[in-house]
């Protein structure tokens, strides 16, 4: 509909540029007309913009192929168009702060908090777990398997700025939810993350999406560390495996936050609460638990969440934000 209104528009114009031999009648006539369509339009793309919604998330969410089933379920069921976008939960929650986005996906509890705290975000609704796997070559070049997360990075640190022909680590170092943890392990382990990554070539920093890091580390034939469902995605044309999962250090919890239209007005408050109710709902439980991850349903004092963030719809009321 759109485009057919821009050809109308087009034309218009086209008509009062050309047709100079008109008189002024005919021209305020044909410029009524062409202001007349232009008012449609926006009226048009208003109506419609009132059926998007925009979402910001993590690459892992992305790369494994849970969001691409979710936007279709959602966008059948209420007859709306989900717009993603996918950088990183940094990139994700710098958009929610300018308030470029109607809802956020991302994974890093620390900066989740603040985001509500400093007034963007309306609620912190756990909806998926997964955990972050510390993968490798098979061979296991620096003797890692067996350690927790932390003491094998630092062992991978240490081999690496002895060999780093032989052993090195690819981190994603774009501020995503898995570069937070990585950071938080350096820290588990003693280590100041600005000094470690600047130690030598054994440390390389992507800068790129999950499944990018992946595929650099196996090109590389080196370490790194991953969210397990987007390994799991990519698994078939890897030649690493995962050397260390599991455990409290790796676990990795997924929260949607609707963007607080007080703090900026204009968001979709009211369709991000249906999107967040969407996800938290027996049918939106299930698609996650049939897509790579688990549900937060039934597993809140497992990842750590509360009774009353744990997988339950949005209470928090759009008018009185």
């Amino acid at each position: 509909m759109l485009a057919s209104y821009s050809a109308d528009i087009s034309f218009l114009s086209s008509a009062i540029m050309l047709k100079s031999g008109l008189n002024m009648t005919e021209k305020i006539l044909r410029t009524t007309l062409l202001l007349l369509a232009l008012a449609v339009l926006c009226c048009t793309a208003a109506a419609l913009d009132g059926s998007r919604l925009k979402l910001s998330t993590t690459t892992s969410l992305q790369d494994s192929g849970l969001l691409d089933v979710i936007k279709q379920k959602f966008d059948e069921k209420n007859n709306v168009s989900l717009d993603v976008i996918s950088g990183g939960t940094g990139i994700a929650i710098q958009y929610g702060e300018r308030g470029d986005v109607d809802v956020l996906m991302v994974h890093d509890k620390e900066r989740e908090l603040k985001f509500i705290e400093d007034g963007h975000g309306l609620e912190r609704r756990c909806i998926a777990y997964n955990y972050f796997y510390l993968v490798g070559p098979k061979d296991d070049p620096a003797g890692i398997s067996g350690m927790d997360a932390s003491a094998a990075l630092a062992t991978i640190m240490e081999k690496g700025k002895a060999d780093p022909g032989e052993i090195a680590f690819v981190s994603r170092g774009d501020n995503s939810g898995t570069h937070g943890r990585e950071k938080l392990l350096w820290k588990k382990a003693g280590y100041n993350y600005s000094q470690v990554n600047t130690t030598g070539p054994w440390y390389i920093e992507a800068g790129q999406g999950m499944g990018a890091t992946l595929n650099m580390a196996n090109e590389k034939q080196a370490y790194t560390l991953s969210d397990e469902s987007t390994f799991r995605a990519y698994q078939g044309n890897l030649t690493l495996v995962p050397l260390i999962e599991g455990g409290a250090d790796l676990l990795n919890v997924y929260v949607a936050m609707a963007v607080n239209p007080k703090k900026h007005p204009g968001v979709n408050c009211e369709l991000a609460n249906e999107f967040i109710n969407f996800l938290v709902s027996d049918e939106g439980q299930q698609l996650i638990a049939s897509n790579g991850f688990s549900p937060a349903k039934g597993n809140c004092a497992l990842i750590g969440c509360s009774d009353l963030e744990c997988a339950v719809p949005t209470s928090a009321s759009c008018a009185a934000a």
